[in-house]
Order: C-alpha cells, then sequence, then structure tokens
C-alpha cells in the first residue's frame, strides 16, 4: 500500500476492491447506532480502493474497552436481511444501501494470495453450525491438499458433521462480523479503535472474539469486559473461542501449512 498524506492507496484486482469496499460500507454502517468506527473510504476504482490513513497511537485499556462495547453493537446491527418468514440468515455478505446483497464469493486472506470465500443465499443457513462447516471448514479442509491425510479428513469430517446437526448452536441470531478481526486489522488512533481490512459475512459474535484472541489483541481483557457491558455472553462461551478460530487457523494452514495444520487438528479433536 502506497503512503500519501492522508490517504493509503491499496492495490489490487477490481474484484478485490469491489469486496473490501462493500464489507467496509456494510460495516460503517452500523456506526451510526454506535457501533465501531470503520476507516474512511476516499474513493475507488478498477485497481486500488483508498481509504484515509489512520495516525496510530498505542490503545489504553479505556480505549480498548470502549472498542469492545462498540464491536458488540456492530454485531448487533445483523445482516438487515432476515427472511420474510422470520428465518434468519447466517453466511450472507455484505448488504448494500440498497439492500443488495454481495453477489458470488467473497475473498479471504492477505492480498495476493487470497482465496474464495464462500457465501450463502438468503435463507439458506438458518443457524450457524452448518453455515460453519459448510462454508468455512470443509472448502478450507479440501484447498489445504495434501496437507492432511486421510484420516485428519475424516476427523474433519466428523466435525462439519456436527456442526451441521447443530451441536454447537445457540440462539444468537446472525451478527454483523469483521470476519478477519485479528489484532492488525485493529488499529488505534486518538479517537479510538477503527476497523480495517475486512472479510465481512454474517456470522456468530464469538467468530471475531475468536480472532481477537487467537493472536492476542492488546489489553483482550478490557475488550472483553467492554463487549460485556453492551451484551451478555452464553453460559460456557470460552469454550467455543478455539472452535470458532478453525476457520482462520484453517485459512492459514490452507495458506502457510506448518504448526497451523497442526493446530487445526488439535481444535478438531477438541469437539469431535
Amino acid at each position: 500500500m502506497e503512503r500519501n498524506p492522508g490517504v493509503f492507496r491499496k492495490a489490487g484486482t477490481a474484484r478485490a476492491v469491489q469486496w473490501e469496499r462493500a464489507g467496509l460500507e456494510w460495516l460503517a454502517s452500523a456506526a451510526a447506532g454506535g457501533g465501531a468506527r470503520v476507516v474512511g473510504i476516499v474513493g475507488s476504482d478498477a485497481s486500488q480502493l483508498c481509504i484515509e490513513q489512520i495516525s496510530q497511537v498505542a490503545p489504553s485499556a479505556k480505549m480498548a474497552r470502549e472498542f469492545g462495547a462498540a464491536l458488540a453493537l456492530t454485531h448487533g446491527a445483523g445482516t438487515g436481511r432476515d427472511t420474510d418468514d422470520g428465518r434468519m440468515s447466517f453466511g450472507l455478505g455484505p448488504i448494500d444501501a440498497s439492500g443488495k446483497a454481495f453477489e458470488g464469493d467473497g475473498l479471504q486472506g492477505p492480498a495476493g494470495e487470497q482465496l474464495a470465500l464462500p457465501l450463502a443465499h438468503e435463507g439458506e443457513y438458518t443457524s450457524w453450525g452448518p453455515m460453519f462447516g459448510e462454508l468455512r471448514v470443509a472448502p478450507l479442509v479440501r484447498a489445504s491438499g495434501d496437507l492432511f491425510d486421510a484420516d485428519d479428513r475424516a476427523l474433519f469430517g466428523r466435525l462439519v458433521a456436527r456442526l451441521r446437526d447443530g451441536v454447537f448452536d445457540d440462539d444468537e441470531p446472525p451478527a454483523r462480523v469483521h470476519g478477519d478481526l485479528w489484532a492488525g486489522n485493529v488499529l488505534f488512533d486518538a479517537k479510538g479503535a477503527v476497523l480495517i481490512d475486512p472479510t465481512a459475512y454474517s456470522g456468530h459474535r464469538l467468530d471475531d472474539l475468536a480472532a481477537l484472541t487467537l493472536f492476542g489483541a492488546p489489553h483482550l481483557a478490557r475488550i472483553i469486559e467492554g463487549y460485556a457491558s453492551a451484551h451478555s455472553f452464553s453460559h460456557g462461551w470460552r469454550d467455543l473461542v478455539p472452535l470458532h478460530s478453525l476457520h482462520l487457523v484453517l485459512l492459514h494452514a490452507a495458506l502457510f501449512g506448518g504448526g497451523y495444520a497442526r493446530e487445526a487438528l488439535e481444535i478438531a479433536r477438541r469437539y469431535v
């Protein structure tokens, strides 16, 4: 990304620019209701996305707590597109201001190494587990090639079956999640937290909180404290954080191999 005064210019394919812009706008639309602040879009064309430059500062515990509370409100904004009969839709991509959902697959992973992020159709997944198993876990296991042997794939298959059966589901409605909320995608300036680089979809609240936990966000305990002040956690939620992190662990395994594959297997064994 090139630096110009006040602007970041992020090069990418037309599809990558369209995808990231859609996610930023969808997340930003929740900010009016108290949701987390999102980096401002200066402009875009078929080869680059121009966003505001953030003058970063070290986050304080207070900033972290405020971010946690705001993130809970972003999640609570939901999809904006639940089905007419009241069923919930997990796995949808960003919804634009006209109510149109992002078409086709999204993208996940670092620029230049992105893989497809399968997105659902409205009403296709009315609970989190089947969506997570079929659109997040299974495709990345396939994308990992020979990284996993037949026994490993059978293990993931058993986990996908349990997810499909709703073993880990709760009553939480779809959340408007960032989708790649590791610490590097939460910047802090003098005003507080700013979200960048989303892989946005309608998922579960714990999808983002697991990402923050996975790579150790600063003042994580304060973020969780702030989140809990705006939304109560279900009993035993901490036990499910590793499961919700499996998406990003498998993504890293598919892209980088190594220890991420072993970590993904350890997580899968824990839940089958």
